[in-house]
């Protein structure tokens, strides 16, 4: 069958690596995904749509009527480090890894910014529900669910992880925020202030999802929610709690007890997760702007703005 790339798929990696890049990777795409189903001896069911922003996911099926996830990944994406994630967890509180198998032949490394450099990552996960995620349940019981999964990813990590540390994650970060316009500098220099204030002070050293919202909590069978899609890195809870403080931005926007609303969310998600509210607070205020600066200078201004002003209540 074709193995066409989802809309969503083919926009975030253009805007993360450039149209020309993205579009050389998307190229080899159809034969990749080719050859990892038919080494794995996979019958492809079809492909998952809208899917994810930085990898191809394919429903498919083993010989016995196994239901596998394929997911396909540029190496820009470090899919090496999801996979050493997934393993470390083995299945607790996230999706499983079903194979060993690491990436397609053809070299031993990605080039940075570069989706068409070799060391195209797939991994092989159990099956979840993928049209199922948290977001499917009402507010308070989505935040309850989500809860209970990012606790027990919350781990110490293994010796001698690859994983960066929330320290070198948001110094590459801080660095283009510098150049946002001048009317958000007043945002700006208080998530940067924010940042080193708690850099300075960092508690714990733990393995974090690093991209944890409810949209990455999917349904299973072995147990009820799974996380999925990770984006590893060690550090302190705080910072991966962060992104899940703005979930449901749109909602929280939209209402005029919005600011209200988010400084309750921050207290009660931790403490319900015994994380300080005040490390919460800023390190909430330093995601949502960093994202906010992100998303206007790739021109997406209406998500920029939202951010912003979400980031403003704080």
């Amino acid at each position: 069958m074709a193995f066409e790339p989802p809309q969503r798929l083919v926009r975030a990696l253009g805007e993360a690596y450039g149209e020309q890049a993205a579009g050389d990777w998307l190229g080899r795409l159809p034969r990749l995904a080719q050859e990892a189903l038919a080494e794995r001896e996979l019958t492809c069911e079809r492909v998952q749509a809208p899917g994810g922003r930085s990898s191809l996911v394919v429903l498919a099926r083993r010989p016995d009527g196994g239901q596998r996830a394929l997911k396909l990944a540029p190496g820009p994406a470090r899919p090496e480090l999801e996979r050493a994630a997934l393993a470390h967890w083995n299945g607790w509180g996230a999706v499983q890894l079903t194979d060993a198998a690491g990436s397609l032949p053809g070299g031993a490394g990605a080039v940075p910014g570069d989706p068409a450099a070799a060391g195209d990552g797939v991994l092989l996960l159990e099956r979840l529900h993928c049209e199922v995620s948290l977001r499917s349940l009402p507010e308070a019981k989505a935040l309850l669910e989500a809860a209970g999964v990012v606790r027990k990813l919350w781990v110490a990590p293994a010796d001698g992880h690859p994983f960066e540390t929330v320290e070198e994650r948001t110094a590459r970060q801080a660095e283009p925020m510098g150049k946002a316009p001048d009317e958000f500098s007043p945002l700006v220099e208080a998530a940067l202030a924010a940042r080193a204030e708690l850099i300075a002070g960092a508690p714990e050293l733990l393995l974090l999802h690093g991209n944890f919202r409810q949209g990455k909590v999917l349904a299973g069978d072995r147990t009820p929610w799974l996380a999925v899609g990770p984006d590893p890195l060690v550090g302190e809870r705080a910072y991966d709690l962060a992104r899940l403080v703005r979930d449901r931005i749109e909602d929280q926007i939209a209402t005029a007890a919005g600011a209200s609303a988010t400084r309750r969310r921050i207290n009660r998600l931790a403490d319900s997760l015994d994380v300080e509210r005040e490390r919460l607070h800023g390190w909430t205020l330093f995601r949502a702007v960093e994202s906010g600066v992100r998303a206007m200078a790739a021109g997406r201004r209406q998500d920029g703005e939202m951010l912003l002003e979400f980031a403003g209540w704080l």
